[in-house]
C-alpha cells in the first residue's frame, strides 16, 4: 500500500506540471483530480471542483452537451473536440478536448479528460469571422469593385521568359471556367498572385474574394470558419456563416491546402461533390456556388504520397494545375524584375536608381531560395541602405553576401563574357555540381536542379558533357 501511495504522488506531481489541463472524474462524474494548468484554463481552484459533480461546477454543460459525461455513457474515447462552457463564475471558456474512459474488469470506473484552452483564438476567429460577414455581405452594384476583393491582375505579373508567358496563357483559359485551380510551388513564387488574377479575369471578377491559410489554425476552428456554425452544440458558438456562403458567387482560395486535418479534408470533398455546405452542428445543407481555387508549396503527387493530401480530393481540386517555376528556372526575368520593384520603392527620388553591374552578376549566379519574393525584399532593403543612386554589393541582404563568401573561385569576369555566355557557363556549372552531388545519377540530378529529367537530358546532350558525370 506504500508503494501504491507513493507511485500515485509521483504521479500527480508529474501531471500538476504539465501544460495541459487534466481533469479526472469517477463514474458518477464527480471530480477525482484537476491540476494546475486545468485550473488556470477555466478560472476555479482546485477545492472549488474536486469532490463535486461536474454539472453542478459548469452549470452551462448538459449530460448531452459535456465530453466527459459522453465518454462515460458511450465508453468511447473522444478526440480534439471543441467545448464551449462557463463556470459557475459566470467566466467563459473554449478548449480542445481529448477525453478517454477509465475502464477496470470491463467496467468504465472513470474519464479523463486532457485540454488545450483556444479560448483567445476562438474570439479572434469569431471577430474574423463578423468582420468577413460584414465585409464580403454587401451586395455590388455593376461596374463596382467590392471591398476586400482581390487586388492583382495578370499585369502585375512580370516576366518575359517563355514559362512565364505560357503559365499566364494557361492562367487566362482557366479564368474563363468555374473548374477548380489547383497552384503550386515553392514559397516566394507568386502562387497568390496568379490566383487573384485568374478570379479578376473571370466572369466572378465583382463578387467576392476570400482567402483562408490551412495551416493558420486547429482543425476544430478552422472547420467553422470553413463552414459555419449554428448556435448551441459542443462548440457554444453563434449563428455565424462560414466562408463558403460568404463566397458564394464568387471564389475562395484555400492556401497550405496539404496542412489541412485529413478528417477536415474529407468534409471539404463532400462540399465540392454536392455544392452545398452544412454548418457545424446543423442538419440543414445550404447551396454555395463558390469556385475553389486551392495551393501548396510542395509538387502535389509528393502530398499524396506522404499522406497529407488525400488521393480523392487531389483529384477533384486538380481539374486545373498551374506549376510556378522557381525564380532558378527563369532567370532570364531577373532584370525586368528588378527594375519594376526599383519603380515600386523608388517613389519621389529624384535620380534613377541603378543596380551596379557586380550586383546584376550576383543576381544571376544566387540561387534564390526565398524566389521572386526574395530578390524583392533584397531590392526594397538595398534601396533602405544606399547612400548614392547605385545599388552595390554591401548593400545586399546578408545571407546573399554570405553565400558568395563561402563559395570557391571568383565572380564570372564580365569583361570577357556577354550575357548569354554567362548564362550558359553558369548553367553548365550548376548541372555539373548537381551530378556530382547525385554521384552521375540523371533522376537524382534533375530533383536537385528542379527540373524534368528529359530536359536535363537534353542540356547534356547539348553542352556535351561526357559520361563521366552522368549516368542513368
Amino acid at each position: 500500500m506504500k508503494q501504491l501511495s507513493a507511485i500515485r504522488a509521483q504521479l500527480e506531481l508529474l501531471l500538476s506540471h504539465v501544460e495541459e489541463g487534466i481533469h479526472m472524474v469517477d463514474e458518477k462524474g464527480i471530480t477525482i483530480y484537476y491540476n494546475r494548468a486545468v485550473s488556470n484554463i477555466e478560472g476555479l481552484l482546485p477545492e472549488e471542483v474536486i469532490g463535486k459533480h461536474i454539472l453542478d461546477v459548469f452549470p452551462s454543460l448538459s449530460e448531452q452537451d459535456s465530453t466527459l459525461l459522453t465518454a462515460l455513457k458511450t465508453g468511447e474515447a473522444i478526440y480534439d473536440r471543441e467545448q464551449t462552457f462557463t463556470n459557475y463564475k459566470g467566466k467563459k471558456i473554449t478548449t480542445v478536448n481529448t477525453t478517454i474512459p477509465i475502464e477496470l474488469n470491463g467496467r468504465i470506473i472513470g474519464a479523463m479528460e486532457i485540454s488545450r484552452d483556444v479560448t483567445t483564438v476562438k474570439d479572434m476567429t469569431e471577430r474574423i469571422s463578423d468582420l468577413q460577414a460584414i465585409l464580403y455581405g454587401h451586395t455590388v452594384k455593376p461596374g463596382s469593385k467590392k471591398h476586400g476583393t482581390a487586388r492583382f491582375t495578370f499585369d502585375d505579373i512580370i516576366g518575359e521568359s517563355r514559362c512565364i508567358k505560357d503559365l499566364k496563357n494557361l492562367a487566362r483559359r482557366a479564368a474563363a471556367s468555374s473548374s477548380p485551380v489547383l497552384v503550386w510551388g515553392e514559397t516566394g513564387t507568386g502562387k497568390e498572385l496568379f490566383v487573384q488574377a485568374i478570379h479578376n479575369e473571370s466572369p466572378r471578377k465583382l463578387s467576392p474574394f476570400i482567402a483562408q491559410n490551412c495551416a493558420a489554425l486547429p482543425a476544430t476552428l478552422l472547420e467553422g470558419i470553413l463552414f459555419g456554425t449554428i448556435k448551441g452544440g459542443f462548440t457554444g458558438a453563434e449563428d455565424r456563416p462560414g466562408l463558403f456562403e460568404l463566397a458564394d458567387g464568387g471564389t475562395i482560395f484555400l492556401d497550405e491546402i496539404n496542412s489541412m486535418p485529413t478528417e477536415l479534408q474529407a468534409k471539404l470533398l463532400r462540399v465540392l461533390q454536392e455544392g452545398a455546405v452544412r454548418r457545424l452542428g446543423d442538419t440543414r445543407m445550404r447551396n454555395i456556388n463558390a469556385r475553389v481555387i486551392t495551393a501548396c508549396s510542395e509538387n502535389p503527387i509528393d502530398a499524396v504520397e506522404k499522406k497529407q493530401l488525400r488521393e480523392d480530393l487531389f483529384y477533384r481540386i486538380n481539374v486545373v494545375s498551374l506549376e510556378i517555376p522557381p525564380l532558378r528556372e527563369h532567370r532570364e526575368d531577373i532584370p525586368c524584375l528588378v527594375e519594376h520593384f526599383i519603380a515600386r520603392y523608388s517613389p519621389g527620388r529624384d535620380r534613377r536608381v541603378k543596380i551596379s553591374d557586380e550586383v546584376m552578376e550576383i543576381f544571376y549566379r544566387y540561387p534564390w531560395p526565398g524566389n521572386v519574393r526574395e530578390l524583392e525584399h533584397a531590392i526594397e532593403g538595398a534601396m533602405i541602405m544606399m547612400e548614392g543612386d547605385t545599388i552595390k554589393p554591401g548593400h545586399l541582404p546578408i545571407q546573399i553576401r554570405s553565400f558568395f563568401s563561402h563559395q570557391k573561385g571568383h565572380i564570372l569576369n564580365l569583361e570577357d563574357l556577354n550575357l548569354n555566355d554567362a548564362l550558359e557557363k553558369l548553367e553548365t556549372e550548376f548541372i555539373q555540381k548537381a551530378l556530382e552531388k547525385a554521384r552521375g545519377n540523371i533522376s537524382m540530378a534533375a530533383r536537385i536542379l528542379g527540373i524534368p529529367r528529359q530536359t536535363l537530358q537534353y542540356k547534356l546532350r547539348n553542352k556535351g558533357i561526357g559520361s563521366i558525370y552522368a549516368r542513368d
